[in-house]
C-alpha cells in the first residue's frame, strides 16, 4: 500500500458548511447590532420618515384630486389643508390631521405653508430640520415635489 492512500494529504481551506455558519453567526450578530440602536436615533429616523411619507401622500392627493393641498409646518408639528369654497380648511382623513413633533424632538422650520398643486409641484423649495439627542435628519422639500431626507 503506498503512503499517499494511507495518509491523504491535510485539505487547506475551510469547507462549505463552515462557511455558511460563519456567515449566519455573522448575520445574527448584524441582526442584534442594528436591534439595539440607540432609541433617540432611531425614533428621530421614524418621525422623519412617517412626515417624510406623509407630505408624498399629501402631494399625490392633489396630484389625484387636481386640486391643491396645502402642508402646514411649524416648529410645533405639522397639519395638512386643502381650498375649498375659496377657503384652506384642514384634509380630511388619517395621517393628514394635526401631528405634534414627538416629546423630545425639535424642529427648525420656523411656520411654512407649502402648496402642492394639481402636478404635484411645490410652491417653494423647503428645509425641516429635526433634532432629537444630539441627532440631527433633514427633511428636503424640492419645488419639483420630491422629498428627501439627510442626516444633519
Amino acid at each position: 500500500m503506498s503512503r499517499s492512500a494511507a495518509h491523504p494529504p491535510p485539505r487547506n481551506g475551510f469547507s462549505l458548511v463552515e462557511v455558511l455558519v460563519v456567515l449566519m453567526v455573522m448575520g445574527l450578530l448584524a441582526t442584534v447590532a442594528v436591534l439595539t440602536m440607540p432609541g433617540g436615533e432611531r425614533k428621530l429616523r421614524d418621525e422623519a420618515e412617517r412626515f417624510a411619507a406623509r407630505t408624498l401622500a399629501a402631494r399625490d392627493e392633489a396630484i389625484v384630486g387636481a386640486r391643491p393641498i396645502a402642508l402646514v409646518v411649524s416648529d410645533r408639528g405639522y397639519y395638512f389643508e386643502r381650498r375649498l369654497r375659496g377657503q384652506w380648511q384642514p384634509l380630511p382623513g388619517k395621517g393628514f390631521d394635526l401631528t405634534g413633533w414627538a416629546d423630545g424632538t425639535k424642529a427648525s422650520a420656523g411656520r411654512q405653508r407649502i402648496v402642492f398643486d394639481s402636478l404635484g409641484l411645490a410652491s417653494s423649495d423647503a428645509v425641516v430640520s429635526l433634532t432629537r439627542d444630539g441627532t440631527t435628519l433633514v427633511v428636503h422639500l424640492r419645488r419639483d415635489g420630491k422629498v428627501t431626507l439627510d442626516a444633519g
